[in-house]
């Protein structure tokens, strides 16, 4: 055990996780050079192409230091953004230490400080990185102050390296070895191990990822799950090396895999506790919780005879993320489909590319929403996320929406520009302190409604790319909200119905009826598109007709022939109206989700 050491990496986004993984992994000789490639432990074309960590990724690297020993450093790897700040939590549960990297030219960020909490919160050894000092714009003695004066460490044990050119590479390993404590627990106690992570395999089933903190474990062993007492028999245990390699026990310390002829991932829960059935310890883990969506959108499939596929598509994806839940659904204008609830919009955006990519599908989703408690006249209480489902006004007492804390980093000469968007967000300023002398972090309490939208590409707009941010949902709060439903010719269009705030919802319904008119094409007759506050019309455009000219017949003569020919015109467009169909195209209702700015 005093061989072992676990560790993870955290950062804010793009500070260089997976490129420092990447220099361990080489410089280990895991991998023949023929074989590597970058970003190595990102599986997914989405995670390469846009650079970010979605899945994480364990290796276990057999690393030989100056003194001789060889040690088998467990790396932990963790998704950057905030929508997964959970699995952080377990992955760093299941460690001794972190490597807190901060980009030299960037400086510390929202996330690193985040994250920086949350090893605390595990009383981790932190070491803390400074990366890419081979940049131009590296100012290392910036970030040294920053590193003492924001996260309160000491600047002078923080190791300068780049990944990307292997610099002190060799220096962090061996800090890793000297400053990082190794495991500790009795491997003749009764099994305790913790679920940081899993995955599936269309051959073996779920392959569950954990730490074992006490114990022993060897195929054949009779497992139990304790948050809902499932029973499995260990087929495989092993360790991760790039490929799996089967060992024939893990002991107390070591983070490994297991296979256990699970046949879901949703059957495994992050951050459960696993033990012997008949030799159980005698508490799990703490931290468990359930993993809850916080964003909802309806997904539909382009062409009606599609469903079938989309649900095919679906019940493979669930097998890869348990994070997803999904119940059927159904619209007038969309026809069959699914609503779905995400852990934030960067996990509906991969959800959906995934669909449209793995799955070849052609899709429609619906403008997101979160989960609203609406308490009735009779005091019972509705938690509903989707539009459709929202009670007769008449009947509900009032209407709670949940709040978000958010930390923005900033330049200070962008502090009027935040301001200015966060209060626009019915934003609430809690404070704000000067972290450097030029750059200072402000809290807000947000609506989390108001931030799905477009916060984000606001705010690094406002700040040209410098702001950073960063936030948990701390509570429900009450508030001012009504079902704002689009009308086409007349007719209610399911689909675009929205929950907005009343003092947006003339904004948001001006916004939508613009984006239609845009796209909706035009007929022989005038098309009304409204959008509509129960009985009370709030925006309107009208899509223009295309109009034969009636009267080229007529030249001279008196003017009550050509009335007659345009009476009788309009009365054929009146009747034309009645009977006609609008058909909506699919980038219509794409449209109505983008802001102006797109």
């Amino acid at each position: 055990m005093k061989n072992i050491r676990n560790f993870s990496i955290i950062a804010h986004i793009d500070h260089g996780k997976s490129t420092l993984s990447d220099r361990f992994i080489q410089f280990t000789d895991m991998v023949s050079d023929r074989d590597f490639k970058d970003q190595i432990l990102d599986t997914m074309d989405i995670e390469r192409e846009r650079g970010i960590t979605i899945k994480s990724q364990t290796i276990c690297l057999p690393y030989t230091a100056k003194d001789g020993m060889t040690y088998h450093l467990n790396l932990i790897d963790t998704p950057g953004h905030v929508d997964f700040t959970y699995e952080v939590s377990r992955a760093l549960a299941s460690c001794e230490g972190a490597l807190l990297l901060i980009d030299a030219s960037q400086g510390v960020e929202a996330q690193t400080l985040a994250n920086l909490y949350l090893a605390m919160e595990h009383n981790l050894n932190i070491i803390p990185v400074i990366n890419k000092i081979d940049l131009p714009s590296a100012d290392v003695d910036r970030v040294m102050t920053q590193i003492e004066e924001d996260l309160g460490l000491d600047p002078d044990t923080a190791i300068q390296a780049s990944a990307k050119e292997g610099l002190g590479i060799d220096v962090l390993l061996e800090s890793i070895v000297q400053k990082l404590p190794h495991p500790t627990g009795d491997a003749e106690a009764p099994l305790k191990g913790l679920i940081f992570d899993s995955h599936y395999d269309p051959f073996r089933g779920t392959i569950v990822h954990f730490r074992l903190f006490q114990g022993t474990i060897r195929p054949g062993d009779r497992i139990k799950f304790m948050s809902n007492n499932a029973v499995y028999k260990v087929e495989e245990v092993g360790l991760f090396q790039i490929v799996r390699v089967p060992q024939k026990t893990l002991s107390a310390g070591q983070v490994g895999y297991l296979i256990a002829g699970i046949k879901t991932v949703s059957d495994t829960r992050c951050g459960d506790t696993i033990t012997l059935r008949d030799h159980p310890c005698d508490a799990a883990l703490p931290g468990f919780k359930e993993a809850k969506p916080v964003v909802f959108s309806s997904i539909y499939p382009v062409a009606s005879d599609g469903y079938g596929d989309l649900t095919t598509a679906l019940e493979k994806l669930k097998l890869n993320d348990a994070a997803l839940i999904y119940e059927k659904d159904s619209s007038v204008a969309l026809g069959f489909g699914f609503r779905c609830g995400f852990l934030g919009l960067l996990h509906l955006e991969v959800v959906q590319e995934r669909l449209e990519r793995e799955y070849d599908l052609s899709l429609i989703l619906t403008a997101p929403s979160v989960r609203y408690i609406i308490v009735l006249n009779d005091g019972s209480e509705l938690i509903i996320d989707n539009p459709a489902l929202y009670p007769d006004p008449t009947t509900i007492e009032k209407t709670k929406e949940p709040f978000i804390r958010a930390s923005i980093m900033v330049p200070d000469r962008y502090m009027g520009a935040v301001m200015k968007l966060c209060l626009d967000r019915r934003g609430i300023n809690k404070n704000y302190q000067y972290l450097t002398n030029n750059r200072l972090e402000m809290v807000f309490e947000l609506p989390l409604s108001e931030v799905i939208y477009d916060f984000y590409d606001k705010l690094k707009t406002v700040t040209q790319g410098y702001g950073s941010f960063d936030y948990d949902i701390i509570d429900y709060r009450e508030t001012r909200m009504v079902k704002l439903d689009i009308l086409i010719n007349g007719e209610r269009v399911d689909a675009l119905s929205q929950l907005v705030h009343r003092d947006r919802a003339e904004e948001r319904g001006r916004h939508a009826c613009t984006r239609l008119r845009d796209e909706i094409p035009r007929q022989m007759f005038k098309i009304a598109i409204q959008g509509a506050i129960g009985g009370k019309i709030v925006a309107r455009k009208t899509v223009s007709p295309f109009r034969k000219d009636v009267t080229a017949k007529c030249y001279g003569g008196d003017i009550t022939r050509k009335r007659k020919l345009l009476e009788k015109q309009k009365k054929g467009k009146k009747r034309m109206k009645m009977v006609g169909k609008v058909m909506i195209p699919q980038s219509a209702f794409l449209s109505v989700l983008k802001t102006d700015d797109n």
